[in-house]
């Protein structure tokens, strides 16, 4: 039995495909499928039932997986223990963001991160939260950078920045010459939301149904892209968070600030308690923390709401 073998049982166990599990280790089916029979004989557990043709584990080879997770959690804890890269900015990172952040943030702060950090090598993957707090726990990924919620909550947080959600409607809306209005307009309202998964839509439905709004249950939007076309369409009306407003704000939508109360997300920069490359964490969240002060500080860009009205 080697490290390999387990990361060949995993990946099984995440694809249940053979040939996609193959791939993600890049290493041909036939080795794959031999290595797992081989890890079964050294085992003396049998951890597949080979009668169906789908890909079932047994009961024992359910538990091997979630151990073999765990073997593979501690190995990657080993490497960076002995990689002595603590406190040093340099070699690869590999960063997960969750889409209603990543577009939005990445071209503020990466141009930032590469005059900073020269010797820092930057993956950038993209997942809904569930996909990245797995992937972070499995040692796939260093840390992640996404909005805080309960899922969370086991991680060590570093907060990055507080970000407003704007309601966004179309320039032909009745509130679209608003300089601002009070969350409680939207009473009665009816708003579009990102489908399930996205952690942005329970947080603003947590805040729409408070004054009593309801979601469309007619549509949900895959991105922010989808919703923002949408909205310009005069389908419907939405919150935005601030970093996805465009700059030039000519795209058919009117971005208006809410009050009493502000609907706002928590961005964090999370990674395993205990990591021993806390040091390199905590200086990669200092400086977008520093960075990002700025910008959420800086007004929109664009001209007034109630010009942008029409």
């Amino acid at each position: 039995m080697n490290i390999r073998d387990l990361e060949y049982l995993v990946a099984l166990a995440e694809h249940r495909h053979f040939r996609k599990a193959a791939e993600a280790c890049f290493v041909s089916q036939p080795t794959l499928s031999g290595q797992i029979r081989k890890l079964e004989d050294e085992l003396g557990v049998s951890l597949l039932e080979r009668t169906s043709r789908r890909v079932l584990f047994t009961d024992a080879g359910m538990r091997l997986v979630q151990q073999a997770r765990n073997v593979l959690r501690e190995v990657t804890i080993l490497t960076e223990l002995a990689s002595e890269q603590g406190e040093s900015m340099t070699g690869p990172l590999h960063i997960g963001l969750i889409p209603t952040v990543g577009p939005y943030l990445l071209p503020k702060i990466i141009p930032m991160l590469r005059d900073r950090f020269p010797e820092l090598e930057l993956f950038i993957h993209e997942g809904q939260t569930q996909q990245l707090v797995q992937q972070l726990e499995e040692g796939k990924l260093d840390c992640i950078i996404l909005a805080s919620v309960e899922e969370t909550q086991h991680l060590k947080e570093l907060p990055l920045y507080e970000e407003p959600m704007l309601l966004a409607v179309s320039e032909a809306h009745k509130l679209a010459g608003c300089a601002e209005v009070a969350l409680d307009v939207l009473q009665g309202e009816t708003l579009l939301m990102l489908g399930d998964g996205h952690c942005l839509r329970d947080q603003a439905m947590g805040f729409c149904f408070k004054v009593g709004a309801r979601e469309d249950q007619r549509f949900r939007a895959t991105s922010l892209e989808t919703l923002r076309n949408m909205v310009a369409a005069g389908s419907g009306i939405t919150l935005l968070p601030r970093l996805s407003v465009p700059a030039q704000r000519r795209d058919g939508v009117a971005y208006i600030p809410t009050t009493s109360p502000t609907p706002t997300r928590q961005i964090t920069l999370d990674y395993r308690p205990g990591s021993p490359l806390r040091g390199r964490y905590e200086q990669l969240a200092e400086v977008i923390r520093e960075h990002m002060v700025s910008v959420m500080d800086t007004p929109l860009s664009a001209e007034p709401a109630a010009l942008n009205a029409g």
